[in-house]
């Protein structure tokens, strides 16, 4: 690893102020933001990615080069937890517990997207848009893939059974996955961005670019103080569960270094597709497996997605991620 670009990561601002929110609840202090100001915080950054996506989605036309990369990144989010939940079972996680938290690992987590981004832009590297539609297209097929594989391991369904029944729930998933709000507003950005194209960036630009620092620093500074009270969730018998928040991340990268080889992807947008392939959802899946697993320990799963991947992977899942690009690109 280059350890100069590890240094950059780490030494840049939004990093450090998550890692300052961190340190604020460490050393109890009673630093807060509000949770209307972060929930606006959120949908600014999806917003302003989405759009800005959408433009660039549309400077690079429908092609076999911009479509293959989504089908792909699509098929990946419905695999991940077919591998991922007898790992974890492995490691004497229930059933439950098993399929959301390889749910969670097969979805993404968007801001660990805007950070990989935010690292490129630093260095001055171009890549392409298209891959933000990949960002909203992975939420559902891994929530999809997960609670079925709770049906059948629970119930012992046959694969026919648990794949022809239960129609009405399956799109009620499917309803709650992409039809969410952060979901919603992010694939409603990203077809108004190509609609209007680059006019429409053009008259949105100020908004879209020159407050984008300031209110991810923000947005991270508040996903810190998130970060270091759900690690307060990970203790005796779940501590393996730390553990499996790194490999589990290191396995993805692995199976999204052969999807980026396959495709032949520059290695600006690989690494990309890597950070698609390694980062863990803590927003969308959380609520999906609410209402569809509810047996499903919430302590044990969003801890390691928020609390542990995520922070691994937005400091040293960054700079690993971007040296295997270059190793295939």
């Amino acid at each position: 690893m280059d350890f100069s670009i590890l240094v950059q990561n780490l030494l840049s601002p939004p990093i450090l102020f998550f890692f300052l929110g961190m340190l604020a609840t460490l050393v109890r202090s009673d630093l807060e933001i509000p949770k209307e100001l972060s929930r606006l915080f959120a949908l600014y950054l999806l917003w302003a990615i989405g759009f800005k996506g959408g433009v660039a989605l549309r400077s690079a036309g429908v092609s076999l080069d911009t479509m293959m990369p989504l089908v792909i990144a699509m098929a990946l989010s419905a695999v991940v937890p077919l591998y991922v939940v007898p790992l974890l079972r492995l490691a004497r996680f229930g059933v439950a517990d098993a399929c959301a938290t390889a749910g969670a690992y097969g979805s993404v987590s968007v801001v660990t997207f805007i950070t990989a981004q935010k690292f490129l832009e630093n260095q001055g590297i171009e890549f392409g848009g298209h891959l933000v539609a990949a960002l909203a297209l992975m939420e559902a097929p891994a929530i999809v893939t997960g609670v079925m594989l709770f049906r059948g391991l629970s119930e012992g369904s046959s694969p026919r059974e648990l794949f022809s029944t239960r129609r009405g729930e399956l799109k009620h998933l499917l309803h709650e996955a992409v039809v969410s709000g952060p979901v919603f507003l992010l694939l409603g950005s990203i077809a108004i961005g190509a609609l209007t194209g680059q006019a429409g960036w053009q008259k949105l630009e100020p908004f879209g670019k020159d407050l984008f620092d300031g209110v991810l620093v923000l947005f991270l500074l508040d996903s810190g103080l998130t970060a270091s009270k759900q690690l307060r969730s990970i203790s005796g018998s779940k501590r393996l569960a730390v553990l499996l928040s790194v490999l589990i991340p290191l396995l993805n990268a692995g199976v999204g270094l052969a999807c980026v080889a396959a495709l032949g992807m520059s290695r600006a947008d690989g690494f990309l597709f890597l950070v698609l392939a390694t980062s863990a959802s803590y927003i969308a899946v959380p609520a999906a497996m609410k209402l569809a697993i509810p047996q499903a320990n919430e302590g044990l799963y969003l801890p390691m997605a928020l609390g542990l991947t995520f922070p691994f992977n937005i400091t040293l899942g960054i700079p690993l991620y971007y040296m295997m690009a270059g190793w295939v690109s």
